[in-house]
């Protein structure tokens, strides 16, 4: 069976448009509903959104569908999508709903879920809710409905949870910390979770108004970040998405460290401390600087497809704990079951208080390749895997790079453009053996 609404991270699109309208989230919510009673037969599933507009249609129809289905309701309110997951896990629900769409602006919002885990479900689960949908509602009696309730203390339980994974014996006092929230689902949570550790917080992203997440700030406009640590002469800056399970992190000087240089410092402390690290896992697009250090240091790593939830199926299949995308999605297994960029920000200043290094001393070992991409908009109909002349360029370029630099093309998943990266220690060279390729794809 092929999917007609799920993509790589759950149902996302326009609200107003299919399928991100209330009628279909109500047929949503029962379908789940229905596909949790087969295995259940009274299920719980927790609700948590970020601060869109939109939210409150969502949450209200979802709420719906799943209580006509005998599935009882569990509010959770504005919560990061890893408070989400953590609190699925720790108060035994059958199911954590996460209403956001992420890094993208208000007008889109999407809908992800966790297993009773707090982890991503799996491609069968998903396929098993497709097909719920194509199914007639069975109805419930009165007698039989869900019911719903709120919990008032979800913003708490999270925030102690979160602060429980940096070390006992160290504090953030002394450092002046700008929390950049995205005016998303971390606005209340993540300020907090820095200052009840000890730091000087001055918080920037943190007045929702429906309208305004991801608008100019957060991880994905981190110059905000930058301006505000500069102005207010703060020691680190820390910039989340609109759901917070991703991270940017900027330095006194206004340098932005991204997520590859993140998850070569989580390896890293670990193996100061003595523990040990077999490998990580990165992804298709992860600098080449990260897999050379790593192995430096004998640990292996493993790229995966683009996207945590790939990140996470390698880690699972090989065992091991800690991976992570460039773009700030960060996991350490043994902290939570998924992304969280709080928790990835504590284990930054874990690092750099325990050593009382820099972050860019710390990162000293690691100097990130040049990269240049390149965006190619296919013509319709135009079939780029086909030219004659691709392949023996792309091996070519592969030759003369030698173990210095490498090639990936790859298509988008989501418009047609083929998507051209080469790496080189040469930045010039990069760009250039690039353009070389767009050159062949584009006379195609």
């Amino acid at each position: 069976m092929s999917r007609q609404y799920f993509g790589t991270d759950g149902i996302r699109g326009t609200v107003g448009q299919a399928p991100i309208t209330p009628d279909f989230m109500l047929r949503l919510g029962h379908a789940v509903g229905q596909v949790l009673r087969k295995t259940e037969s009274r299920p719980t599933v927790l609700i948590g959104k970020d601060t869109r507009i939109s939210g409150y249609m969502l949450e209200s129809a979802l709420e719906s569908g799943f209580n006509s289905a005998g599935v009882d309701v569990v509010l959770l309110g504005p919560l990061p999508t890893p408070g989400v997951a953590y609190l699925t896990r720790a108060l035994r629900a059958s199911l954590g709903v996460v209403i956001s769409a992420s890094h993208n602006a208000y007008p889109d919002n999407g809908i992800k879920f966790f297993s009773a885990q707090g982890t991503k479900l799996p491609d069968t689960w998903e396929l098993a809710v497709e097909a719920a949908l194509q199914e007639a509602p069975v109805w419930e009696s009165s007698a039989a409905l869900g019911k719903s309730r709120r919990l008032d203390d979800a913003a708490g339980r999270y925030i102690e949870f979160a602060k429980s994974t940096f070390a006992n014996d160290l504090t953030l006092k002394g450092l002046k910390i700008v929390v950049d929230a995205a005016h998303g689902a971390a606005y209340q949570i993540a300020p907090k979770v820095f200052h009840e550790l000890g730091a000087e917080v001055i918080a920037i992203g943190c007045a929702p108004d429906g309208i305004n997440i991801n608008d100019g700030v957060g991880a994905t406009h981190p110059e905000a970040l930058i301006r505000a640590v500069k102005a207010n002469h703060a020691h680190y800056g820390i910039a989340l998405d609109g759901d917070a399970d991703r991270l940017q992190i900027v330095s006194a000087d206004g340098r932005l460290f991204n997520g590859d240089e993140v998850l070569y410092l989580m390896v890293n402390e670990r193996l100061q401390r003595g523990e040990a690290v077999p490998g990580a896992v990165g992804t298709l697009m992860t600098n080449m600087a990260v897999e050379v250090a790593l192995k430096a240091k004998g640990v292996q790593f493993v790229r995966a497809k683009v996207g945590d939830r790939y990140v996470l199926e390698e880690l699972e299949k090989h065992g091991w704990l800690l991976g992570g995308e460039g773009s700030g999605h960060l996991l350490a297994l043994d902290k939570h079951t998924t992304g969280d960029g709080i928790i990835s920000a504590l284990q930054v200043l874990q690092a750099v208080q325990r050593s009382g290094k820099s972050l860019a001393d710390l990162l000293g070992d690691v100097k990130l390749f040049p990269q240049e991409l390149i965006n190619v908009r296919l013509k319709p109909g135009q079939d780029w895997k086909a030219n004659p002349k691709l392949a023996p360029t792309q091996a070519e370029i592969e030759k003369q790079l030698g173990n210095t630099g490498r090639v990936l093309i790859r298509a988008s998943g989501t418009e047609p453009v083929v998507r051209v990266m080469v790496e080189a220690q040469d930045a010039t060279i990069a760009k250039s053996c690039a353009q070389r390729l767009v050159d062949v794809i584009s006379a195609s």
